[in-house]
């Protein structure tokens, strides 16, 4: 009788953690193609980068064109800047340049201070001399041949800091095609290279992933625009070529 109750209770016992396996998952029957598919080899795979380029003359020029003036109250300051600006915006659409390509870029008015020497036995607090007033100007300008002139015409109205230029492209989509595609050949050689020095053969496609990189900033000058012409001179300025760099990163598969 004990012999035969301690071996119900041991049955019993490996009953509930046999059906706790099963409910965990842990012991859940697979099937067939689940089976197949845990014993079968994982196939191998072939990565690699490739970097596709191209060139292409800019055909649109960004600059920005600031208006600084200072004077002793705010509203002094800001009454100078906002005649000069004036003036600057007159010109730009008088030169053809669309509302839709100026925008501005920032505005500004701080105090100058001054800071007296504390070497005395009374200390001057720092005072408030006077004021500066900066308004920049982003301007898109689409025909290239007027870029020159529109510097120098600027500078005459009072535009007295910034022209920093950036060249690039309106429609950049071709020129990044002709880049993709550029990769993807560079992409494809590479892998056969490998695949042909390994003896086995590309298989299918896993995946492809792309990262685009446009044009650089091209910075022509960074000066003052004061300094930047002589009256009646246009300022002379070379384009270039504009360059966008597409990199793709390819997984296959390899056939064995």
């Amino acid at each position: 009788m004990t012999f035969t109750f301690f071996a119900r209770r041991r049955a019993l016992v490996s009953g509930v953690f046999a059906a706790s396996l099963f409910a965990a998952g842990l012991l859940a029957p697979q099937s067939p193609a689940q089976a197949q598919e845990a014993g079968a080899a994982q196939p191998g795979m072939i990565s690699v980068s490739a970097e596709g380029v191209a060139a292409a003359a800019p055909d649109m020029a960004v600059i920005s064109l600031t208006v600084l003036r200072d004077a002793e109250t705010a509203r002094a300051a800001l009454d100078a800047n906002n005649e000069a600006m004036g003036k600057v915006l007159e010109a730009m659409k008088a030169q053809g340049i669309a509302e839709r390509d100026l925008q501005t870029g920032s505005f500004s008015i701080q105090p100058r201070w001054v800071y007296p020497q504390q070497n005395t036995i009374e200390a001057e607090q720092p005072r408030i001399v006077g004021y500066t007033v900066n308004n920049t100007l982003t301007v898109r300008i689409r025909d290239l041949a007027r870029l020159g002139a529109i510097l120098d015409t600027s500078v005459s109205l009072g535009v007295n800091q910034g022209g920093n230029i950036v060249f690039t492209n309106d429609d950049q989509d071709a020129i990044l095609n002709t880049a993709r595609i550029d990769a993807i050949k560079k992409a494809k050689a590479k892998a056969e290279t490998i695949s042909e020095a390994l003896g086995v053969e590309l298989g299918r496609i896993k995946q492809v992933s792309e990262n685009v990189r446009g044009s650089a900033p091209i910075p022509m000058m960074r000066a003052e625009m004061a300094m930047a012409s002589r009256a009646g001179d246009a300022v002379p300025i070379a384009a270039g070529e504009s360059e966008y760099r597409v990199t793709l990163s390819v997984t296959w598969e390899i056939n064995q």
